[in-house]
């Protein structure tokens, strides 16, 4: 069910793969999954990234690579590779690619599925939705296809170690695709395949030899949020709203640790959290933002009408920061809702996720645009409008000093994507 693609000789390759890693500078941190290592799309502490590029005079970008076919997966930053998932519609195949961290050179690209691209998905939606995630070792990576949920375990060389099918995701009301990146959590991948049908569900699967070890029975309905692992009032949780729920689950059993009835029935952002409170934002059917506590009391602390559809939120100590759909920045305490400021950035179109490197954020937008502001609950405070490309879909990733974005330019049929490293030449 897998084939390997190759982009060179054997030979070629290896004396290649020499002078890379002989070169190869000491990176000072990775991107392992889906909103980083700690799962809340801050950048590691001290971390820098450039302020001001411009994509197509080249200023401040070190390098852009063509990316074939399409995807919205997040970039995955680890040891000597950039990895990320893309689909080929017309040859109908799902891979994952990687590419050289220094140079941006692509390497690689495994086939992992041929000939099973569901039937349909939703036109802002993609069939490589879902980001891989790295345990240290080996990368694990989902994808929708052949009616399911599939993961395949995989080394940094492109060595299938193991490819297990989840779960059945056959939707039927909607059939908008798939979107949830999987985690890995104390020995376990953790998935989400929520539909419509009888095995919608958690899933969690022993890492080391692909079995089942829990499953959490979902609603029969369509969702489309990845679960995140948090420490909150000291106890690791897995957070996961939707199905007009807000959730809490053991990692390691898969046992409810609380539960709110709140959001709404499908939710698209990742919880984010603060101390004992957890939010999330969504918008079908209805409209919002909520805030729960997360110490077990089953409280709704506060909502608003706010919608985030599918970007998620951003929290830092006390405060939590939201892109609206239509374009409009806000920031609100977290102990009460009480909106600091609000501000509009741009028209409307986001997908992409808001990320945090030192005292900025990053916002991107459907339009490629990526803003630049003071993440600051005191007053809105803008910094830059870097022009990336015609269209972004995937959250920026910024380490090594620089920010690595997927973009897409030009429209239709002529849309080409990039991976695109903003910054300097040689990350050290």
């Amino acid at each position: 069910m897998f084939q390997r693609l190759r982009l060179c000789s054997r030979q070629g390759f290896m004396s290649l793969a020499w002078v890379c890693l002989a070169s190869l500078p000491a990176f000072a941190d990775d991107w392992p999954a889906w909103r980083g290592v700690e799962g809340n799309n801050h950048s590691a502490a001290g971390a820098e990234a450039p302020l001001k590029w411009n994509l197509q005079s080249g200023d401040n970008i070190a390098w852009k690579t063509p990316i074939p076919g399409r995807g919205h997966s997040t970039p995955v930053v680890v040891d000597d590779g950039i990895f990320l998932t893309t689909a080929q519609a017309d040859a109908q195949t799902q891979s994952l690619i990687k590419f050289d961290r220094q140079s941006g050179r692509m390497i690689d690209q495994w086939v992992l599925h041929r000939g099973t691209l569901p039937a349909n998905i939703h036109g802002n939606n993609s069939y490589a939705s879902p980001t891989p995630a790295f345990d240290g070792e080996h990368l694990f990576v989902s994808f929708h296809t052949n009616d399911a949920i599939w993961l395949t375990k995989i080394t940094t060389s492109g060595r299938v170690v193991w490819q297990n099918r989840v779960a059945a995701f056959e939707p039927k009301l909607f059939q908008f695709g798939y979107g949830a990146s999987p985690i890995v959590e104390n020995g376990l991948v953790i998935v989400a395949a929520e539909y419509d049908g009888p095995d919608s569900g958690l899933y969690a699967l022993d890492a080391r030899t692909g079995k089942p070890v829990w499953k959490v029975a979902r609603p029969s309905n369509l969702n489309f949020a990845s679960p995140i692992a948090a420490t909150i009032v000291g106890q690791r949780q897995i957070l996961l709203a939707g199905a007009e729920m807000f959730a809490s689950y053991d990692p390691n059993t898969g046992k409810v640790i609380w539960s709110v009835d709140s959001t709404t029935e499908a939710i698209c952002g990742t919880a984010v959290w603060d101390g004992r409170r957890v939010m999330v934002s969504g918008g079908n059917p209805a409209s919002g933002t909520w805030c729960i506590s997360g110490d077990g009391s089953n409280t709704e602390l506060w909502s608003n009408r706010v919608k985030c559809y599918e970007q998620s939120l951003l929290a830092i100590t006390n405060y939590v920061f939201a892109i609206a759909d239509n374009g409009v920045a806000y920031c609100w305490r977290t102990e009460d809702g009480k909106e600091m400021w609000k501000e509009r950035l741009f028209g409307g179109g986001i997908s992409s996720s808001p990320t945090l490197v030192g005292d900025h954020l990053y916002i991107a937008t459907e339009a490629g645009q990526v803003f630049v502001i003071k993440a600051s609950p005191n007053r809105f405070e803008p910094i830059a409008e870097n022009p990336t490309g015609d269209s972004i879909f995937a959250t920026p990733v910024p380490v090594d000093g620089r920010l690595y974005l997927r973009t897409g330019v030009g429209a239709g049929a002529n849309r080409q994507e990039y991976l695109v490293a903003v910054g300097r030449v040689s990350p050290n």
